[in-house]
């Protein structure tokens, strides 16, 4: 079988040069897409699973990095996000019916890995909700070797006081058919489009701030505004159950920014500490975004990072 090529934009934060993209079809019909960057003499290929709101092209600089390391790269776009098929008539709204729902993208990159004949072992980066996507592919049998994961959405950062008022409205207002509604307190428009460099949540580097910028102004259909109700309380859901699971049996590193914002430090701890081979790593005068800091942080994270793969494989 022979995959459909799609678009991959180069103008901004453009990976290695040979890289390519593909239109997948999930079991579900789901249109979703691929963007793909070999390694020469590749030693394996890394799964990257990005977070919420994010698509191929903002990977570009982390596949320089990987590819440079020897590891063949693949970044997903999942459905309702970048240029796969969006689920609402409202494209600004970030929405899935379920989250076992990524699940079926991540089946169709594993196929797609096989189809194009990619390197092995496999292993797993997953950012964000992309860490709640993959420690999920884990439990159900994801094949990898080891796993590496940056500001994991092992739950969501939320003042204890919202909390029964976000599990409330997430399930009163799905039930009253308004579950497609934007979340209360979210925007139409991306966070990076919408927020000024100074105090952001994502990264302290202004080039990269700035490249984040640049993809979304040349490129408005990659851009993703906030979630649907049905999506946060799915959410929710999902990162309690997975909460309650031990670790996965497998080499892991995981890297969190010391002044992150955006999802619960306290499970990542939770979580990391009672991993039996898993490193946790406070990354220091860093946000949400680790991948996205300034030149030596990217440096010294990859470095780390490929040498638990080097060490699993």
């Amino acid at each position: 079988m022979t995959l459909k090529a799609a678009p991959l934009f180069t103008d901004f934060g453009a990976g290695p040069a040979d890289g390519a993209a593909y239109w997948l079809k999930t079991s579900d019909g789901v249109r979703i897409r691929i963007g793909v960057w070999p390694a020469s003499k590749a030693v394996g290929t890394v799964l990257l699973f990005c977070g919420r709101t994010e698509y191929v092209e903002k990977y570009g600089i982390a596949a320089h990095e990987l590819v440079q390391r020897g590891y063949t790269t693949v970044v997903v776009d999942w459905r309702g996000q970048g240029l796969a098929d969006r689920l609402l008539g409202n494209t600004s709204i970030g929405h899935v019916e379920d989250f076992g729902d990524y699940q079926k993208d991540v089946a169709a990159v594993l196929n797609a890995t096989r189809t194009l004949d990619l390197p092995e072992p496999l292993y797993l980066l997953g950012h964000s909700m992309g860490g709640s996507i993959g420690l999920r592919a884990l439990y159900e049998g994801l094949p990898v070797a080891a796993a590496a994961f940056t500001g994991p959405m092992w739950g969501i950062a939320m003042a204890a006081y919202l909390r029964p008022v976000a599990w409330s409205l997430g399930r009163a207002m799905p039930a009253a058919g308004l579950g497609n509604v934007l979340a209360p307190g979210t925007s139409m428009t991306h966070y990076v489009l919408a927020s000024p460099f100074e105090d952001n949540t994502l990264t302290r580097d202004r080039e990269m701030w700035q490249m984040m910028q640049d993809q979304l102004r040349a490129h408005p259909e990659l851009a993703l505004g906030g979630p649907s109700v049905t999506w946060l309380r799915k959410a929710l859901d999902d990162t309690n159950a997975l909460s309650l699971r031990p670790s996965p049996d497998l080499p892991c590193v995981t890297f969190m920014g010391d002044n992150e914002r955006i999802v619960d430090v306290g499970r990542v701890h939770a979580r990391m500490a009672q991993w039996p081979k898993g490193t946790l790593h406070v990354m220091q005068d860093a946000e949400h975004e680790v991948i996205m800091e300034d030149a030596a942080t990217r440096t010294w994270l990859f470095d780390t990072m490929v040498q638990t793969f080097a060490e699993a494989g």
